[in-house]
């Protein structure tokens, strides 16, 4: 019963969209309704409000990690079914990226899921989470592309995740995140392949 609770709360957390509650807060437009039209850090970040941006990113990253620390609180201090109840926080990891991906609070449209993904995999290990915000500034500053940095981290996450943890629920997790992240971006992926896809720059954009 337990079980399928964690899995609700993992999923309605990931449904608080903080980049619409914190642009109604800021006075500003919908994050769905200009730019990639995503309810996410980087299309805050073209009206160019960089505070709204910055308290998006945190939010959004914050409640990935925040599940997962739930989980591993909860679960894992039981002495039964240690691998079974990492397979369930590796789940939760995956409901909350799916909650944001599908918010029911804000009628299933939010954003991308790299935020609320990279919070799951810091909760998942430490190491991973600063290795894929390592290629993620390295290909952002190379290329000034948010696309661009997310998808090149999302490939690699499993690839560290398998180094580090090895063939265990958290590495099949990261993977099935990473596959969610790709298909929220197969609109980027057609713009970068057509090199049509905009760098992020310090002006207004919309």
């Amino acid at each position: 019963f337990m079980e399928n609770i964690f899995l609700i709360f993992a999923y309605l957390v990931g449904s608080i969209s903080f980049a619409i509650i914190i642009s109604k807060f800021f006075k500003l437009d919908d994050p769905r309704t200009y730019g990639s039209n995503n309810a996410g850090a980087t299309n805050v970040l073209r009206t160019g409000n960089k505070k709204a941006a910055i308290l998006t990113l945190l939010g959004d990253g914050l409640k990935g990690l925040f599940v997962v620390l739930v989980g591993q609180h909860y679960f894992l201090n039981m002495v039964d079914h240690h691998a079974y109840h990492l397979g369930l926080i590796a789940c939760g990891g995956i409901f909350v990226v799916l909650g944001h991906i599908f918010p029911i609070f804000f009628n299933f449209k939010g954003g991308k899921g790299v935020a609320t993904a990279l919070g799951v995999i810091l909760g998942f290990n430490v190491i991973v989470g600063l290795l894929v915000v390592a290629s993620w500034l390295i290909t952002f500053k190379i290329s000034k592309v948010s696309s661009l940095s997310a998808l090149i981290a999302t490939i690699l996450a499993p690839i560290y995740a398998f180094i580090m943890m090895g063939n265990n629920a958290y590495f099949g997790a990261v993977a099935v995140i990473g596959c969610c992240i790709l298909f929220t971006h197969k609109q980027n992926i057609y713009r970068l392949v057509k090199k049509e896809e905009t760098k992020i720059t310090h002006n207004k954009q919309h």
